[in-house]
């Protein structure tokens, strides 16, 4: 089933059967057989349909986000924040097609070659809940303008968005076997993997799910693009405002309820501002997220997607504590009905901690010490994950050296777990394989065709 139930209240609003096997083989031949026109069209009206899917997107704000709030408890605001992205993805793959997908001239031994770039076929998203429109935005956008055609998985708890979602590509003019949602289970996915006429997929998702599609897309010589999980460190190196510094570090973690793969989940925070910096967060924290409606505009903290997800990283830091961690704030399941647990701060987390390299998908924030930079770059640096990161300080050249430094596909200086339709988006190390957005983002699903002239 694709069950849709409310965080907030725990109440059971919608199920939809999952797809019968002939419902998925035939969705498989809707984005075969729709992938032969469509890489046809010329790239203008390809992009023009993209641009026209942007205003649509611009125009039912207030409704995806309502259905966001519902399905896996976004704060309402925050949900029309998701749509404005999703916005800014669609307009750049449109107004940039032409120069993304320019040939290429080339001065070659012995005389001129012309890369010319084109689609390569149908492909398969499997999607997460936890940006139920701008995870599949990022995938969606560049590969329609490129000419692929997608078939999409969306996660079981997104029933509606996914719905959503596809009606705006069908108003938009997207054709109906060009994108094709289909209600399928995570046992119809090898399945659909192997298929010949499926040529590569695309996971936002666990790191448990990513070893799984990559097996599966690995037996099958299929391209895959895989965003997993992330522990991002946050490396606050001096700050000529301490209390603006906890305040804009707390808010990056806090957002979505902590449940975003690049939030800012290790706080390493340099040894003479470090006990005034966990004093002032430990009080922060308490006071300005407090667990409400999250259809309430005026709420800044909501639930966590659902009850078990709650359960699970309630379990997690009291895991931390026994094995020795400091609860300077929160760590609780709240009483009553819904998914809320209470925002929480962790300190004296050490390697020996399952916390010290897990990753906690929620309202969490593990502060860490360090003598000086080069001990921030080794807390940084000692964690399987590598997704992005965030260095903070006065001194713009340091920040920039330190930054370099650090493991990880992305790094934000004096900001965190920040996502823009122009700028690559992807990891290393245990956080995945392949960069959506910007440039890079149309190049992972494309043919490169050397032509020797």
């Amino acid at each position: 089933m694709y069950t849709l139930t409310n965080p907030a209240t725990g109440d059971l609003i919608e199920e939809i059967p999952n797809a019968t096997d002939d419902e998925v083989r035939a969705a498989v031949d809707r984005v075969h057989r729709g992938y032969a026109s469509w890489r046809q069209r010329p790239v203008a009206e390809r992009a023009k349909i993209v641009s026209r899917a942007a205003e649509l997107f611009a125009e039912r704000a207030d409704e995806l986000a309502e259905i966001m709030t519902l399905e896996m408890g976004k704060r309402i605001n925050e949900g029309r924040g998701e749509v404005g992205i999703v916005v800014d993805i669609f307009n750049y793959y449109a107004d940039n097609a032409p120069t993304l997908l320019a040939d290429e001239p080339m001065s070659v031994k012995g005389g001129e070659a012309v890369i010319v770039k084109q689609p390569i076929g149908p492909l398969l998203g499997v999607m997460p809940w936890n940006f139920p429109c701008y995870q599949v935005a990022r995938f969606v956008a560049p590969n329609l303008v490129l000419g692929n055609t997608i078939l999409l998985k969306h996660a079981s708890i997104c029933p509606r968005s996914a719905g959503a979602f596809e009606q705006v590509l069908r108003d938009a003019g997207v054709p109906d076997d060009v994108y094709v949602n289909v209600f399928a289970s995570s046992k119809q996915i090898p399945s659909v993997i192997a298929d010949d006429r499926v040529v590569g997929v695309s996971l936002t998702g666990s790191e448990q799910a990513g070893i799984a599609v990559a097996a599966e897309a690995g037996r099958n010589l299929k391209r895959t693009v895989l965003e997993l999980g992330g522990s991002d460190p946050l490396v606050v190196l001096d700050t000529d405002d301490i209390d603006e510094t906890v305040k804009a570090t707390a808010t990056s973690r806090m957002r979505n309820c902590g449940q975003s793969c690049n939030a800012p989940k290790r706080m390493i925070v340099l040894a003479d501002i470090y006990d005034a910096f966990v004093d002032r967060l430990a009080k922060l924290v308490p006071d300005q997220f407090v667990p409400g409606d999250p259809a309430d505009p005026k709420v800044k903290f909501g639930p966590l997607s659902s009850a078990s997800a709650a359960d699970e990283v309630a379990a997690q830091v009291a895991k931390a504590v026994e094995q020795g961690a400091t609860l300077r704030a929160g760590g609780s399941r709240v009483d009553g009905p819904g998914a809320f647990l209470e925002a929480t701060v962790l300190t004296d987390v050490t390697p020996e901690m399952d916390a010290y390299r897990e990753e906690i998908f929620g309202p969490v924030i593990v502060v860490f010490r360090a003598a000086d930079d080069d001990e921030a770059v080794a807390i940084a640096n000692d964690s399987p994950f590598g997704l992005g990161a965030s260095v903070w300080g006065t001194d713009a050249a340091r920040n920039r050296r330190v930054a370099e430094r650090i493991e990880a596909g992305m790094v934000y200086l004096n900001s965190a777990g920040g996502s823009q339709a122009d700028l690559p988006f992807g990891g290393v190390k245990r956080s995945g394989i392949g960069r959506e957005l910007g440039p890079a983002g149309i190049e992972e699903f494309m043919n490169k065709k050397a032509i020797r002239l």
